[in-house]
């Protein structure tokens, strides 16, 4: 394997796990407003990825400084034609951060309720948006031969990027969902376990037809290949799963199925970066738009170093905030007591007198 090959499949494993870790907490900022049907609800919905949402965009940035690196003319083609798109993205990104710094600043109804609708509207654009960028990448696009996008906004909106866009949508609300069911308790769990079982057959046959549509754009035909398969199987898995009640396996089956479905994606355009409409000759791929061996030797090196030092570190996080939140310890009149040090047993919760 050359080291160009090895950094499209570096950059398409950042993409996956920007997916895989930012898909549910994505699925539960779209669906904290729904699910917690009171204040109570709604925070306890947004501490469960309090702790992790920031970790997990950390593979959005690594992706994009990937693509930067190993292979600069792809980088530069897909951010200056995607240049609305992304900017909406980064917009949706942006008020998700904002809604989780100044969301508890306030104590009014309206000031709350405003932040809410920023996470909810950034949290349902993020997904879209990603995946209508990537989407285009293998549909094909107006490309000249100097690597320049030719084309305008509307010929981004092709139904086959929106198509990949509204799946990816629907998947973070299932991976949202079952995560909720495993990390909370009570009605908030039950609500999150319900939507997730009705979540199921839309997000499966969007996956069906999208891995289908995958394979027939790449020009492999219409039988789909392990990689799609498993995405619809994994799907169908978590659905089964899921009639057992909330359980990590529903939510490692809800990983896998959005896992494998970025995955298709990348496995279908390879050796390709981005598709030419205008000339298959245009194409960007992984051996013409690559940057210099020298370069590629050291980015190797250093990921070969720090990559295993991220995974452990994350990992750690994880570990420390594995514990279940539970709603009653957002409700008014009560206080919650810290643990004395580590991540310990969950918090204790005492009743508090209302004043006379």
């Amino acid at each position: 394997m050359n080291l160009p090959t090895l950094w499209f499949i570096i950059v398409a494993v950042l993409w996956t796990g920007f997916f895989i870790l930012e898909g549910f907490d994505l699925g539960v900022g779209m669906l904290h407003g729904v699910l917690g049907k009171d204040e109570a609800g709604r925070r306890a919905a947004i501490n469960t990825i309090g702790p992790l949402w920031d970790g997990n965009e950390v593979w959005l940035v690594v992706a994009a400084a990937g693509m930067f690196a190993a292979f600069p003319e792809w980088y530069a083609t897909m951010f200056s034609g995607f240049y609305v798109v992304v900017v909406l993205l980064l917009g949706a990104l942006i008020a998700r951060g904002i809604s989780f710094e100044f969301r508890g600043k306030g104590l009014s109804h309206r000031w709350r309720r405003t932040f809410d609708g920023l996470m909810t509207g950034g949290s349902l654009l993020v997904p879209l948006l990603s995946g209508i960028a990537l989407g285009n990448l293998l549909h094909g696009l107006p490309i000249d031969s100097s690597g320049e996008y030719t084309g305008g906004l509307l010929d981004l909106l092709n139904p086959y990027a929106l198509c990949f866009g509204i799946t990816l949508l629907v998947l973070c609300a299932l991976h949202g969902a079952t995560f909720l069911g495993l990390k909370t308790s009570g009605d908030l769990q039950l609500r999150a376990h319900a939507l997730a079982r009705r979540t199921v057959l839309p997000a499966g046959l969007l996956v069906l037809v999208l891995v289908v549509w995958t394979h027939s754009v790449a020009g492999r035909g219409v039988v789909p290949g392990v990689l799609q398969v498993t995405a619809v199987l994994a799907v169908i898995a978590a659905g089964w799963l899921l009639r057992e009640g909330p359980s990590g396996w529903s939510f490692a089956a809800t990983t896998v199925a959005m896992g494998t479905t970025v995955l298709s994606l990348f496995a279908d355009l390879y050796p390709r970066l981005m598709v030419s409409s205008t000339s298959t000759a245009y194409n960007l791929t992984v051996q013409n738009s690559a940057s210099g061996a020298y370069a590629l030797k050291v980015m190797t090196v250093v990921t070969a170093i720090l990559f295993p030092v991220v995974l452990v570190y994350q990992g750690w996080t994880y570990y420390v905030f594995r514990e279940r939140v539970r709603t009653d310890s957002f409700a008014r009149g009560t206080t919650v007591t810290p643990p004395a040090s580590g991540p310990g047993p969950a918090p204790s919760v005492q009743a508090r007198r209302p004043p006379a």
